[in-house]
This record gives C-alpha cells, structure tokens and sequence, in this order.
C-alpha cells in the first residue's frame, strides 16, 4: 500500500484521526500519535476573527510542543474570511489547513459552514480558490457524499476540490441529512476516488481492523480516518495499521496498558486545560475508556460527580486497584 503523500508532507500510515469538536484537542491528538495514528487533525477553529483569541479557540489553536505534522480545520462561509483564517493559522504553526464541509451540526449549518455548503458548488469553488491561495502549505477538504440521498454531489465537489488544488480529499460515507444515522455507504467514496487523482481518505463507521481493510479494497481509497471509534480507544490506530501492513491482529491492550493510558490522557487534560475545566473534560474520556469494563455505569456516576483532579486520579486508581484484584 503506498503511503500517502499530502503535499510536501509525507504520512507515516495510512490511519488518520478525524478531527472532532470538543475532543481532538493536543492531549488527545498526542495520545492517537503516540499509539500510530499518521496524522491527527485538529477541532475545528471557526473563520469568524472575533472569537480567535477566546479561551476556547486559543486551546484548539495550541501545538506546542505536538509531535508530527500540524494540520489545523477551519469552518466558515465567507471566501475571505477563510482565507484570512488560514493566514492565522499559518502563523501560527499549522504546516496542513483542512477546510471542514462535513460537519452537520444544526448550529454550523445555519451559518452556512459545514456540510452546508455542499448545496453551493459555486462557493465551494470560490472557498477553496480564496483559501488555497491564501497560504503557501497544503489544503485539505473534507465534506460528506452530498447534501442529502437525493443530492449525492460528492463527486462534482471533487472535481472542484481537485480542479482548485485541493491536495487531498477526505469523504465521510454519509449526506448532511443522514447526520450520524444509519450505516455509512462507501459507493459514493469509490466513484470520488475514480474521478480525481489526488489522495482520498475515506471516512465513516470503521471500527475495526477488518472494516479499515474492507473500506480501503472496495473503495480504492488512499487512507482512513477514523473518529468515533478512537473515543476511549485510541490503540485503535496501532491495531489498524499493524493489520493492514502484516494481515494480523495484535493483542488487544492489557488492563495494565488501558490504565497507564487513561492514566497518561487524564494528566493531559489537567495540565493542559487547568482547574475546574480539565476535570470536567476528562469526564467523557474517562467514560468512553471504562464503557466494557464498568456497564452498569456504577463508577462512571461517582467519577462523574468529582470535580478536581487529584480527587479524580485518586478515584482511577483505586477503581484499577479492585478491577485487578477481581
């Protein structure tokens, strides 16, 4: 399988991290690295300047110290406004720009932003022509198959894409109407790669290292990406590209490793995020990570009632202790 190249940059793997609102944030994006994920790109920053130096955005906005390349999404209707975000972002560090035409939240779409503007081809156009010329690194796309099952338009947003200079293409299996609903379908993510030749990442409902193999073989595709099954998984990554590149499967981690994990994720979130916020973030996390372990949801209840960090390491602890001792 030949390793895919996005402009000058070339990926260590063909398994991508989605990027995520409110979860690809640096500790988790260094967390899918470390664990062999290829290149994690990052929570979408909107292209509206009036919020850039937010608390909220200057977080999404922090690579310091991240290992790998630094691809940063931004979302946005306005051709200009775009292209000045991406100017910002470049100065600060973003070596890939990804501009978001996937995301189907209501409060996006009503902006127009987002998967929403897959019913625009015209200013896709114009989007793509005022970003990619903005900025002398890679841009990336990701949208979805269409607007709705109706109006499956991916491949002309490709051709756009590509005509524009888009340098690779990811493609989630579902229309903005089908939201999360259903199963992902990946004919559309074939005949988009069969009419551009810049990389396509192929993206939806892959949760296992047979599916990664699957999705790839039917759809020709260059790459994954893979999102919502990273979520309290991010060995994900690892499992995915041992599969493809040797046929095998590895051991899934021991309890030991999750902790260690978890662990490794939870501290992150502390440090990076501060008092009362990173407790509050790694409440999610920590509940994705314990989903098999803990289903009745009984430590999930307690954890998710403290609300500083020492209290929450403490509580981890002795929850590994007793799972061990069982």
């Amino acid at each position: 399988m030949n390793i895919v190249r996005i402009g000058k940059y070339q990926l260590e793997n063909n398994v991508i991290v989605a990027p995520m609102a409110g979860i690809t944030d640096r500790p988790f994006r260094q967390l899918c690295r470390r664990l062999g994920a290829g290149l994690a790109v990052s929570e979408m920053l909107s292209s509206n300047p009036k919020v850039w130096k937010t608390e909220k955005s200057m977080n999404r906005m922090d690579h310091s110290g991240e290992s790998g390349i630094r691809a940063v999404q931004i979302a946005g209707a306005d051709p200009e406004l775009m292209a000045q975000a991406a100017q910002f972002n470049v100065a600060n560090g973003a070596q890939i720009i990804d501009i978001n035409m996937g995301c189907p939240a209501k409060k996006v779409n009503k902006k127009l932003a987002g998967s929403a503007l897959l019913q625009f081809p015209e200013l896709v156009e114009e989007i793509i022509d005022a970003v990619v010329n903005a900025v002398d690194i890679p841009v990336t796309l990701k949208i979805r198959t269409g607007w709705d099952p109706d109006n499956r338009n991916g491949v002309e947003i490709a051709r756009i894409a590509e005509r524009y200079g888009i340098a690779s293409l990811a493609v989630h299996g579902r229309t903005r109407a089908c939201m999360y609903k259903g199963d992902a379908e990946y004919a559309t993510i074939r005949d988009i790669k069969r009419s551009v030749s810049i990389p396509v990442v192929a993206n939806g409902d892959i949760t296992s290292p047979e599916k990664a193999k699957q999705v790839l073989d039917y759809t020709g595709a260059d790459a994954i990406m893979i999102g919502r099954a990273a979520q309290g998984r991010p060995w994900i990554f690892r499992e995915i590209d041992h599969y493809l590149r040797t046929g095998e499967h590895l051991q899934p981690p021991a309890i030991a490793e999750v902790r260690s994990i978890l662990m490794e994720h939870l501290t992150n979130l502390h440090l990076f995020y501060g008092e009362p916020m990173g407790a509050r973030i790694a409440r999610k996390h920590v509940s994705w990570y314990l989903q098999t372990h803990d289903s009745d949801g009984q430590f999930r209840r307690v954890f998710n009632a403290l609300d500083n960090p020492q209290a929450q390491v403490v509580a981890l602890e002795q929850y590994f202790k007793t799972l061990a001792a069982n």
